[in-house]
């Protein structure tokens, strides 16, 4: 015969009912009641802590497992995404150097028929001193640089200074241990340069300001921003071909130009002397030294 739930169930409901009134009060007296016990029995309730962490150590070894996995995979995709992606990269660059290198090739095969053909004299033979930057004069009238290397050095008025990525300026004062550079921004510079992209000629003047302008372009001359620009080698200041810079910016005629030095890491300057005799070394017309 079956047992009848219903004095168990009216007994179970004012249980329930109370609990859920008292819960509140419930936990704060067991609260206040660990406390107390951690007071009275510091090594009771390190026993209990211990072994609840024991106890849920394996849980909590099971739930890392999954999510440690799930992190890695996310991971492994990250990478896969970001190997792909260089990888097209890689293969864009690789196309555009096997470009360069054939027109690299054909120009070199130009050039050498052309040799051939005018019978051409090599160029001369260089000299040049590597020099600390010792000081700056980078100031709103000035743009100049002192070197630790003079006359004793071989360092001669109208040399040019270089760095590795390109032409910075000339020599305009020269000392026994020490000499001056004119940058290409000072205001008093003027350097005979080309567009390469359509063999343009022009003058690069400086105006004290990180990026000097294009002057005296002829009529029709429309440089594009990202044209780059290199010497002349008009007025025998410089050889032909020494990296200037890229065009900057082209508003209502105004060209500017972004040289490839970094200006605000100059710190050794490359003085070569290439044997010319043009206005800028020598002014007065006299040959070089």
């Amino acid at each position: 015969m079956a047992r009848n739930p219903r004095p168990i169930m009216r007994i179970a409901s004012p249980v329930r009912a109370w609990a859920h009134r008292f819960t509140y009060v419930l936990l704060v007296g067991g609260a206040f009641a660990l406390m107390l016990l951690g007071k009275t029995d510091a090594g009771l309730v390190e026993r209990l802590r211990t072994g609840v962490t024991d106890a849920l150590a394996p849980i909590m070894t099971a739930v890392e497992r999954p999510v440690a996995a799930f992190e890695s995979g996310v991971e492994n995709v990250k990478s896969l995404f970001a190997l792909r992606r260089q990888n097209a990269e890689l293969l864009a660059e690789r196309e555009a150097l096997l470009q360069w290198q054939s027109v690299a090739r054909r120009l070199e095969a130009e050039n050498r028929a052309l040799r051939t053909m005018l019978a051409m004299a090599p160029d001369p033979r260089t000299r040049y001193v590597t020099a600390r930057v010792i000081g700056s004069s980078a100031g709103a009238f000035v743009r100049e640089v002192l070197i630790a290397a003079g006359a004793r050095d071989g360092i001669a008025k109208g040399q040019a200074a270089l760095t590795g990525d390109g032409l910075a300026g000339r020599v305009t004062e020269v000392g026994n241990r020490s000499a001056r550079v004119l940058l290409l921004t000072d205001i008093n510079s003027r350097i005979p340069v080309l567009l390469e992209t359509n063999r343009h000629k022009a003058i690069l003047a400086g105006d004290n300001s990180n990026e000097p302008r294009l002057l005296f372009l002829p009529p029709g001359a429309v440089p594009a921003p990202g044209d780059r620009i290199v010497t002349s080698g008009d007025g025998g200041a410089f050889p032909a071909g020494l990296p200037v810079g890229i065009v900057g910016s082209v508003d209502e005629g105004v060209v500017t130009v972004v040289p490839f030095v970094d200006w605000d890491r100059l710190e050794y300057l490359q003085l070569v002397d290439y044997e010319l005799t043009g206005f800028i070394g020598n002014p007065d017309g006299a040959p070089a030294p």
